[in-house]
């Protein structure tokens, strides 16, 4: 990659972390995918839920994704799995996104979703 690719993917990307905590003990990261910087924040969630489910192909084939497991295989992000954009964590909920403090507080309440 030349120096003005790298420079033109700085500036158009940013790169989301997905935490895999759903079925885990502790969380973990599993994945830093690729977001367009102007995409809607729905839309950088999406992409990276998407990018980190097994299609066609495993997800960690997936263009613009970068594993971060160790181990040989990974499973697919799920309802209950976080996405970190920025310095927000975002939970995947049976229809849609929440925010960290969201989900926790609709755990505490018994509410789900």
């Amino acid at each position: 990659m030349s120096k003005i690719d790298a420079l033109t993917a700085n500036l158009l990307y940013e790169t989301v972390a997905v935490i895999h905590t759903a079925f885990e003990d502790v969380p973990r990261t599993v994945a830093m995918v690729k977001v367009l910087k102007t995409d809607t924040l729905n839309k950088k969630l999406e992409t990276a839920f998407v990018k980190t489910n097994s299609i066609n192909d495993a997800w960690w084939n997936n263009e613009g994704v970068t594993k971060m497991f160790p181990d040989g295989a990974c499973r697919s992000t799920s309802v209950g799995d976080m996405v970190l954009v920025g310095k927000d964590k975002y939970v995947c909920s049976s229809s849609g996104w929440k925010t960290l403090e969201a989900a926790t507080a609709c755990d505490a309440a018994g509410l789900s979703g």
